[in-house]
């Protein structure tokens, strides 16, 4: 629920390069990495709000929430999954996708919005 409601909320606001990687097997300490990137300042802060206001609305809070003010990463915790919205040149610099890469990446395409919605 929480995966599908983050991904949701992240391409109804235009999230681009979404990714998600599947932990389970290769890390103890979190299930799922999300992965998107904004293309401004104003606009990696939408996508973090989209996520924490869509799933706080479904009683679902974050653990704990990193970069918001800086807006280069932000970092969304929700324990077993975490969130990671970038800008473009912090994504590349950081390459959470090279560092986790024997894990299974799935990418999200944008028509992938219209069967969240019909298949909650």
């Amino acid at each position: 629920m929480v995966r599908s409601a983050c991904i949701e909320q992240l391409l109804s606001r235009k999230a681009e390069d979404l990714i998600v990687i599947d932990l389970r097997q290769t890390a103890d300490f979190v299930d799922y990495f999300i992965i998107c990137t904004g293309t401004s300042d104003v606009h990696v802060r939408a996508l973090a709000d989209a996520v924490t206001e869509g799933l706080k609305a479904e009683g679902q809070h974050p653990y704990q929430v990193e970069g918001y003010d800086v807006r280069k990463w932000i970092l969304i915790d929700f324990f077993d999954i975490v969130v990671h919205i970038f800008q473009k040149e912090s994504r590349q610099f950081y390459g959470l996708e090279r560092l986790w890469r024997d894990a299974p990446i799935e990418r999200i395409e944008d028509d992938v919005l219209d069967n969240l919605i019909r298949d909650p």
